[in-house]
């Protein structure tokens, strides 16, 4: 589970960006932006990242607030799963990004594969829908809800990308270290549920 203060400030980020969307009187306008500051500055006291940063990042949306989607693409051979290596952490993750918009989630998943591993798959099956702040992942600004799809290996060859350095097949046995801001070692060994029990129903929450 986050931590309360970080639950607290998506709270008030996402009661601000919603009032500074909807309200007209002036007064109303200027409270908002102040529980946006307030949002911000909770941020800023628990973390490393300074308040213009914070700004740019977390409170410069308009509309109303809704959660960010993270898509993941679960692709095996020979009972082993692929994973990147990301340039940012040095850690692995399951090939994937933000949703983009124009693109399907299966679209999205067939672009970052290829993208980070270079491999051309297909997507085959949803196998879950995972709210990020119910799993093990450090503290993050966004309410994420996290997509996983099992993809099979159509085409292309292993090659690494603009974000990742390396490219390769782990047993579930012989985990490398994992991103943990991307993905957590439980989501894998969920995976690997989904290919040894192919009749599993999607997972939730």
């Amino acid at each position: 589970m986050e931590p309360k203060w970080l639950e607290w400030a998506k709270q008030l980020q996402s009661i601000a960006q919603a009032g500074l969307t909807y309200s007209k009187d002036i007064y109303d306008l200027e409270r908002f932006e102040l529980i946006r500051k307030i949002s911000i500055d909770i941020l800023s006291q628990h973390t490393d990242v300074d308040q213009e940063m914070i700004k740019h990042l977390f409170a410069n949306e308009t509309g109303y607030a809704t959660p960010k989607v993270d898509i993941r693409g679960v692709v095996f051979k020979d009972h082993k799963i692929l994973m990147v290596k990301e340039n940012t952490d040095g850690g692995w993750s399951l090939p994937g990004g933000w949703g983009d918009i124009g693109l399907s989630p299966s679209e999205v998943v067939v672009k970052e594969v290829k993208e980070e591993s270079g491999f051309d798959v297909k997507a085959v099956k949803l196998i879950a829908i995972l709210d990020k702040k119910y799993h093990p992942h450090p503290p993050s600004p966004y309410h994420v809800y996290k997509i996983f799809i099992l993809c099979e290996i159509i085409g292309g060859q292993a090659k690494k990308g603009i974000e990742t350095s390396a490219v390769d097949f782990f047993a579930e046995d012989e985990l490398p270290q994992i991103s943990n801001e991307r993905i957590t070692e439980s989501q894998i060994q969920l995976a690997f549920k989904h290919l040894y029990h192919p009749q599993e129903p999607v997972t939730f929450d």
